[in-house]
C-alpha cells in the first residue's frame, strides 16, 4: 500500500514537473514563433479535423432535445443554432493551443520548413494521400499482426510439445 502510495505521488510530482517545464517553455515562445507555429498548423492541417466538432455537437443536441419535445423542434433548432455561433469564436482558442504545442515540439526554423514543404506540390501530394495511407496501412498492419499471432502460437506450440514430448 505504501509502495502504491508512492508511486502514485511520485507519478504526480513528475507530471507536475512535466506541466511546469512545458509552461515555462510556452511561456519563453516569442510572438514570431508563435507565427511559425501557426503558418506549419496551417500547411499541414492539423487542426481542420476539428472544425466539425461544434456542428457535430449542435446536431447531436437538437436531435436529443427534438427527441424529447418533438412539438419545439424549430425553436429547439433555432436557439441550438444561435449558441453554436456564439460558441464558434472559441475555436481560436485550440487553435492558439495547437500553436503553443508547435512551437513547444519545434524551433521557428524547423516550423518554417515544415510550412515551405508542405507549400510545395509534393507535400500537397502527401496531405491528400495521407487519410488513404493511413487506412490502408492500418490494414497491413492488422494483417500482419494476425499472421505474427498466429505463426507464434503455432510454432511456440509445436515447439512445446515437441520438447514436453521428450520429457514425457
Amino acid at each position: 500500500m505504501k509502495a502504491r502510495f508512492l508511486s502514485v505521488v511520485a507519478g504526480a510530482v513528475l507530471t507536475a514537473a512535466s506541466v511546469a517545464s512545458f509552461q515555462l517553455h510556452a511561456q519563453e515562445i516569442s510572438e514570431e514563433h508563435l507565427k511559425a507555429a501557426r503558418g506549419a498548423i496551417s500547411a499541414t492541417k492539423a487542426t481542420e479535423s476539428f472544425d466539425n466538432i461544434l456542428p457535430q455537437t449542435s446536431l447531436q443536441l437538437k436531435n436529443s432535445l427534438n427527441n424529447e419535445r418533438p412539438d419545439k423542434t424549430e425553436l429547439i433548432d433555432s436557439i441550438v443554432d444561435e449558441e453554436a455561433i456564439n460558441l464558434a469564436a472559441r475555436r481560436g482558442d485550440l487553435e492558439n493551443e495547437a500553436a503553443k504545442l508547435f512551437a513547444a515540439s519545434f524551433n521557428k526554423e524547423e516550423l518554417e520548413a515544415i510550412q515551405a514543404f508542405f507549400a510545395t506540390e509534393t507535400g500537397q501530394k502527401y496531405l491528400d494521400a495521407t487519410p488513404l495511407l493511413a487506412r490502408e496501412l492500418a490494414k497491413a498492419a492488422g494483417i500482419w499482426r494476425n499472421g505474427i499471432q498466429r505463426d507464434l502460437a503455432n510454432n511456440s506450440t509445436k515447439r512445446l510439445s515437441e520438447a514436453l514430448g521428450s520429457d514425457q
